[in-house]
Order: C-alpha cells, then sequence, then structure tokens
C-alpha cells in the first residue's frame, strides 16, 4: 500500500513538473505548440496515475467517461474553425469550473444528513469556496459563450448591481448554514445561489469586454480546482489549478489595464454609460479599392491594424497574401496588435498565426506606437475604439485614459470597415474624420482580395 502511495505521488509531481515546463515554453510564441505537448503529457500521467489508487470503483463508468470527453474534445479541435476560438475557450473554462464544482458537491455531500460528521475546517472552507467559484465559473462562462455566439445581447435591470450583491452574499451566508445544519436544502440552494450570480454577473457584460471576462473565468476555474485539490490532497491539482488561476489573474489584471479600468468596473458597471464624448465636425472620406491598392504599391513603411472585423470576415489568410506581395516588392509591412482587439485574449495572434504570419511580424501596442509617425500608411482592419485618439484627448469621451494604437500619427490611414457605425464604446472615432484617414467601405475579405487582384494585375 505504502509503495502504491508513493508512485502516485511521484506520478503526480512528475505531471506538476511537466504542467509548469508546459506553461513556460507556452510563454513564447515560437515554442508555444511544443509547451501544449508537455503540458498534455503531465495531463495523461495525471489521468493514468490515477488509477493506481486502492479501493477504486466504477472503473467503467470513469473509462467510458474518459473516453467520450476525449473523442468529443478530438472532434471539435478538429472541426471548429479558428475564429471560433474565443466560444471554444468559454466552453472549456466552463467545463472546468463545473468540474470542479461537481469535486465539491461530492465531498460536501459526505454532510448532508449526518450531522455527526466533522471535516476539517480548511478542508470545509476550501470546499465552499471551490464550490462558490466553480459554479459562477461554469454558468459564467456558458453565458460568455451565448453572448460570443450573439445568441444572447448584454440585459441591464433596475438595481443590477444590488440584486447581484445580494445574490453572492446569499450564497456565502447559505453556504455557512449548510455547514451548521448539514441540510440538504442549504445544498441545494448554496449551490444555485452560486451558480445564479455566474449568470448574473455575465449578462451586463458587453461583447468587446469578453476578452477581460474570459481571463477573468480562466482565473476562477483554476483556483477552484486548486481549491479541490487541496482538499482532495492531489499535488497536480494544487500547482496545475494554482498556474492557471496565477496566470489568468495576471493576464486579467494587464488587459484591464490596457483597458484603463479596473476589473470591478467592467464587472459592475456599464461601459460608456458615461459621457458620449465631444461633437466630432467634418466628415469621412472614401476611397475606391482599387486606388488605394495602387497607393499601397508606391510606399515604402506599411503597419496593418487588425480588429474584430477582419475576425468578423475571416479575412487573416487574404490579409496575409496581400502582406506577402508588398514584401516582395521590397516594402516594409508590420502588423500592430491591440490587447483587446477581438473577443478573446490574444485573439488578433491566434488568426495571424493560424494564417501563417510569422510572429517577426507581429508587434504589441509598446513596441510598435513609436513606429507610426514614420510609417507611410496604415491600414486598419475593422478595429474601432482602439484607434480612437478621443482616449488621448477628449476628457469626456468613456475612452479617454484607454491606450490605444496611434495610428493617427501615421501620414496616410486606410480604415477598412462595412459601414459608418461606432464601436462599442458608442461614441463616433475621430480618426476616421481625420484628413489623412480614407474610408474603404466593405467586408474585409473583400477588398483586401480586390487588393490583392489590382497588385497582381499592376
Amino acid at each position: 500500500m505504502h509503495t502504491y502511495s508513493l508512485i502516485i505521488q511521484i506520478a503526480y509531481f512528475a505531471a506538476a513538473i511537466l504542467f509548469i515546463f508546459g506553461l513556460k515554453r507556452m510563454s513564447s510564441p515560437k515554442t508555444a505548440a511544443s509547451g501544449i505537448y508537455w503540458a498534455g503529457a503531465g495531463m495523461l500521467v495525471a489521468v493514468l496515475v490515477t488509477f493506481l489508487f486502492p479501493n477504486l470503483h466504477n472503473l467503467l463508468l470513469i473509462i467510458v467517461a474518459i473516453v467520450l470527453s476525449a473523442i468529443a474534445a478530438w472532434y471539435s479541435g478538429r472541426k471548429v474553425p479558428i475564429t471560433a476560438m474565443p466560444e471554444m475557450i468559454a466552453m472549456f473554462n466552463g467545463m472546468g469550473g463545473g468540474a470542479a464544482a461537481t469535486i465539491a458537491a461530492v465531498e460536501l455531500l459526505r454532510l448532508v444528513g449526518h450531522p455527526t460528521i466533522v471535516l476539517p475546517l480548511p478542508t470545509l472552507i476550501l470546499g465552499l469556496i471551490g464550490a462558490l467559484i466553480g459554479s459562477i465559473s461554469f454558468t459564467g462562462s456558458i453565458l460568455a459563450f451565448l453572448k460570443l455566439r450573439d445568441w444572447i445581447k448584454k440585459i441591464w435591470f433596475p438595481l443590477q448591481q444590488f440584486v447581484n450583491l445580494v445574490v453572492l452574499f446569499g450564497s456565502i451566508a447559505v453556504g455557512v448554514a449548510f455547514v451548521i445544519t448539514h441540510s440538504w436544502p442549504m445544498f441545494i440552494t448554496f449551490f444555485s445561489l452560486s451558480a445564479f450570480y455566474g449568470v448574473l454577473m455575465t449578462i451586463p457584460i458587453g461583447g468587446a469586454d469578453m476578452p477581460v471576462v474570459i481571463s477573468l473565468y480562466n482565473a476562477f476555474t483554476g483556483l477552484a480546482v486548486a481549491c479541490e485539490g487541496f482538499l482532495l490532497g492531489n499535488i497536480a491539482m494544487i500547482i496545475a489549478g494554482t498556474l492557471v488561476g496565477s496566470a489568468g489573474s495576471l493576464l486579467t489584471f494587464l488587459m484591464a489595464k490596457a483597458m484603463n479600468r479596473s476589473i470591478i468596473n467592467i464587472i459592475f458597471s456599464r461601459f460608456g454609460a458615461v459621457g458620449a464624448g465631444a461633437a466630432v465636425e467634418g466628415e469621412m472620406k472614401s476611397m475606391d479599392v482599387q486606388d488605394a491598392a495602387l497607393t499601397l504599391s508606391y510606399v515604402n513603411n506599411i503597419i496593418i491594424v487588425p480588429g474584430y472585423g477582419m475576425a468578423v470576415a475571416q479575412a487573416q489568410q487574404k490579409v496575409w497574401e496581400l502582406a506577402q506581395l508588398l514584401i516582395a516588392k521590397g516594402i516594409n509591412v508590420r502588423f500592430a496588435v491591440h490587447p483587446l482587439a477581438g473577443r478573446m485574449p490574444g485573439h488578433m495572434n491566434v488568426l495571424l498565426a493560424e494564417a501563417g504570419v510569422p510572429y517577426d511580424y507581429i508587434s504589441d501596442i509598446e513596441e510598435i506606437n513609436d513606429e507610426f509617425p514614420n510609417t507611410d500608411v496604415s491600414i486598419v482592419l475593422g478595429a474601432n475604439d482602439v484607434v480612437n485618439p478621443a482616449a488621448r484627448s477628449d476628457k469626456t469621451s468613456p475612452l479617454y485614459g484607454m491606450p490605444i494604437l496611434n495610428v493617427d500619427y501615421s501620414q496616410q490611414i486606410f480604415v477598412i470597415k462595412r459601414g459608418r457605425g461606432t464601436g462599442y464604446a458608442g461614441v463616433q472615432n475621430l480618426l476616421f474624420f481625420d484628413d489623412k484617414t480614407r474610408m474603404v467601405f466593405g467586408d474585409a475579405k473583400d477588398v483586401i482580395t480586390k487588393m490583392i487582384q489590382t497588385l497582381k494585375s499592376m
């Protein structure tokens, strides 16, 4: 028995080392793919060693569950397009949170109807915390998935923040009451309120805030798994959960900082509700696709700024084809990625990587912002609020203070956009009315395709 226990602990420790090594490899785009394999190997070790536990029951049920889930994961990984990655990430976050909440429920069920059973206080506290944040992550991530699919819109109702706080503190109070009473109604009420709070927390949040929300729920899921690791005495769960939780928390903080907003503000406030921004003078000036393409062929430096419009149009392949044509003509081409562009953390990076864009061509906001004054043409592909100069100059704008890409410092700007609408903040983009800006209206993929055809015909 002692030998089996030692083998299990060593195997879990090895799995944890693989998790850490995999995460380290994921820190660089050049080694990220191998990092996924290393972390996957760690998870495989952790799953297989579980079968060494003595007195393990329901082996057939466990094997069937593993096989079915593996098939589902493999199928979805193969079939889900890269443009649907935000929804897939949200769903996986939800499954992780739901699994952690289920583990907590199984452990806490031992108390139901048995007032004489006494669990150590740290075990109870960690169990309740894991159940609470796991349930919130589960339902919140499902709501995030539905929002990303545009199946539901953001919803606001009177006293919403007050109701949210009542439900949150009510679930905590009921959890404490369950620990005292060991009653079945308290058990059900605790999990119901926790899950309901996940719904309430997510429904008012708009699509442009989804990257931060997905990152936050990723952190929640990791923390829930770590709590259940302490509950079960599983070192692999503790380390893996802590890694995911800390990485997700740091990413959430950095993304919120990039928006010049706090996480509390994102969750509890209505983005754009205060201040409509100053009135915009002038009008948008449009340009023909062919003329824009001809202009591109006679410049030296171009920066491409991808946004959600590129993702919607699934134009990343064509964008890279255009960039390659320009590079072949001796033109210096760079991609500028804002951390909040798209609907999940790293959304634009994922799309560009899927199109085959070498990472050396991609720069973040800190690296690229000083380059815009020396840029002949910047091409804005479906990005809006993240390039709005009002964030620097208009104190009445809801965007004020948010770091943006300094596209307006370029010598000339082409904005590829389907219409004249505003961004998520609901304010007009000053960049679109700049004398240096020309609007090329149309679907991003169609416009880029026509540009490619024009360049090839020259």
